[in-house]
């Protein structure tokens, strides 16, 4: 019975990283764009803030994310015992 109550909680850990990262991606995504007009208003690195996260800003985050993630999942595997099975 210990072993799924770990199961759980590492799985409610995934759940709320997952829900994180999709926050930020969507706020990234469709709020920086929505706003566009007003974060203009702002000069980061000497662009325009919005035509920053248009051109390179919301890359930037994307590939952030990703890091993030795997290395958040890989420290929960390490943590919660769980291994990759290479099964041929």
């Amino acid at each position: 019975m210990r072993r799924r109550e770990k199961h759980r909680e590492y799985w409610r850990k995934n759940l709320v990283l997952t829900k994180l990262l999709l926050l930020i991606w969507f706020v990234v995504t469709f709020v920086a764009s929505y706003f566009a007009r007003e974060l203009n208003r702002l000069v980061f690195l000497g662009f325009p803030f919005g035509f920053y996260m248009a051109a390179q800003g919301a890359l930037i985050v994307y590939v952030l994310i990703v890091w993030y993630y795997a290395r958040t999942m890989n420290r929960l595997d390490k943590e919660y015992e769980i291994d990759e099975v290479d099964e041929d």
